[in-house]
């Protein structure tokens, strides 16, 4: 081998690079083992196509620092690296198998290229900083691909998974309803179908919590279908459901009469039902929980109260965030078990969906309160949310 500059010894060498590169891609276990040399090399020539493309251009101190976080110039479309991340998700590798690819390919060329080195030392340095910033920048990109990619087919395996056991839950339920109803039967019979019957609903709920959580990672959102309606008339029968389902908790509305809105009464219903049986989890027993209904300008404004030990600020900045919870000492330990974490995620999502928002608030004075603000008209509502639309990234 002559000397050469990077960028030369990289195209000059190529087979030899691959060569090395492929011998360490068939240790890992077990894709490797069954892929032929055509994709084992897939994207590997593409990539060292891009680095000596890099290698051979100019750059500045700030793009150097972009491309040491993965943040480099890009094209329009997937790169190598991203395509390269997608084939090996595909072919069953693991993210550290990945990840181990690219220290093997930096160390292939810089382990052939070390020998043939003669001349400018200075100038053999920086390139091979070059070199090593353009892996950077692939592996970034390759990481970050990956596990997007993971993310969304996690998210679609319990969106299916969930969807799946409406079904035979649904018929689980009817039945022990069925059961429930009948006189012919001894009453012990009847105590477990109701206690059947029960369970079904809070896992009902916890599979439509989940459908709506993966709803809002596959990026489509909470659907809703508004149309125009009392907003108190739905507060009392949510609080009235509640009453019945906690006789000995004290469930106090506040709602005048008149106050219409464009809403879906099904997603408010859920909303108002999952603040309400928060703040029964975790308020104090013998204090009562106060919801309330008014009007501000053009907005309806639902606020939810419970007495109780204020939630910690380092608790309350993510209270809104998946998969936390908020106890404080007190509530319910079955109530812990058999929640997801997801029900203030997304119920803040439902008023999302309606163009508004959620705020709480937590002392030791005046307790904890949720309040929900969201325009009574539709199109606010569009308006609103066009506002709230996250920009696609450039």
């Amino acid at each position: 081998m002559t000397s050469h500059r990077l960028a030369d010894f990289i195209g000059d060498n190529m087979a030899s690079i691959l060569q090395a590169w492929e011998d360490f891609a068939r240790t890992i276990e077990p894709p490797a083992l069954t892929m032929d040399d055509e994709a084992l090399r897939d994207h590997a020539r593409a990539m060292l196509q891009v680095f000596a493309a890099d290698l051979a251009t100019s750059q500045t101190d700030a793009e150097r620092d972009a491309k040491s976080q993965g943040l480099g110039r890009r094209d329009n479309g997937a790169t190598a690296a991203e395509a390269h991340a997608e084939a090996r998700l595909l072919s069953g590798y693991t993210a550290v198998q990945l990840v181990s690819e690219y220290r093997a390919l930096r160390s292939s060329v810089l382990t052939l290229w070390g020998p043939a080195t003669q001349g400018d030392q200075q100038q053999n340095m920086a390139d091979m900083i070059r070199f090593n910033e353009a892996v950077d920048q692939a592996l970034a990109e390759s990481v970050a691909r990956y596990e997007r990619l993971v993310k969304e087919s996690q998210n679609m395996f319990m969106a299916i998974l969930g969807h799946d056991l409406r079904n035979p839950l649904g018929t689980l339920t009817t039945g022990a309803s069925f059961v429930m109803q009948a006189n012919d039967i001894a009453p012990k019979y009847v105590l477990v179908a109701t206690r059947m019957f029960n369970s079904g609903k809070r896992m009902s709920k916890l599979i439509n919590d989940l459908i709506d959580f993966t709803r809002t990672h596959l990026g489509r959102g909470i659907p809703i279908r508004p149309r125009t309606g009392c907003i108190a008339a739905v507060c009392e029968e949510v609080v009235g459901e509640l009453r019945t389902f906690h006789p000995e908790r004290s469930i106090d509305l506040h709602a005048p009469a008149g106050i219409e809105a464009v809403f879906d009464d099904g997603r408010i219903a859920q909303m108002l039902s999952n603040l309400i049986g928060n703040a029964i989890q975790y308020g104090s027993v013998g204090a009562p929980v106060k919801v309330g209904v008014a009007e501000d300008t053009g907005d309806v404004v639902i606020s939810v109260n419970n007495l109780g030990p204020a939630i910690p600020p380092e608790k309350l900045a993510c209270i809104f965030d998946p998969l936390v919870r908020i106890a404080v000492g007190t509530g319910s330990d079955d109530a812990e078990r058999t929640s997801l974490g997801i029900g203030l995620f997304i119920s803040r999502e439902i008023v999302k969906a309606h163009g508004g928002t959620m705020c709480v608030e937590s002392n030791a004075e005046q307790g904890t309160t949720f309040r929900v603000t969201m325009p009574r008209g539709l199109a606010a509502q569009q308006r609103r949310r066009a506002l709230d639309k996250p920009r696609a990234p450039g």
